[in-house]
């Protein structure tokens, strides 16, 4: 289903230089990205805006926390609708435990982001500790 329409994305990343990157290289590979923010409460008031099928979260955002987006995203929105994906340039096996916890669909590294990849998760979502 996601694989015949436009996936719509929304972006959080304290770096402009990072939104700005992941922006171009997902619009180039056929993935609408519909917003970026850099803070937890942009991110919430931008998903509820756009209503994106996916937000990939930075889990470093300065000040904040990517972990805390993922839960904020879920208390507020109350549905199914937007599905996180956590990004980092970190190794996952640097915060597997927060990872897994977490509500987020599931992890990729900055550098393996793509909108392949992004539909691989989507479609098979970690099913762990649900």
């Amino acid at each position: 289903m996601l694989g015949e329409m436009t996936l719509r994305c929304v972006i959080v990343d304290d770096s402009p230089a990072v939104l700005r990157a992941a922006s171009d290289l997902l619009e180039r590979e056929g993935v609408a990205v519909v917003g970026v923010a850099r803070t937890v409460q942009e991110a919430v008031s931008l998903v509820e805006e756009r209503k994106p099928d996916v937000v990939l979260v930075d889990i470093d955002l300065g000040r904040e926390s990517g972990f805390d987006v993922a839960r904020r995203l879920v208390q507020s929105l109350d549905s199914a609708e937007s599905r996180t994906i956590l990004i980092s340039t970190h190794d996952e096996a640097d915060f597997a435990d927060l990872i897994a916890v977490s509500p987020a669909i599931g992890f990729l590294p900055k550098s393996d982001l793509s909108a392949t990849a992004i539909r691989r998760l989507l479609a098979h979502p970690r099913d762990e500790g649900r």
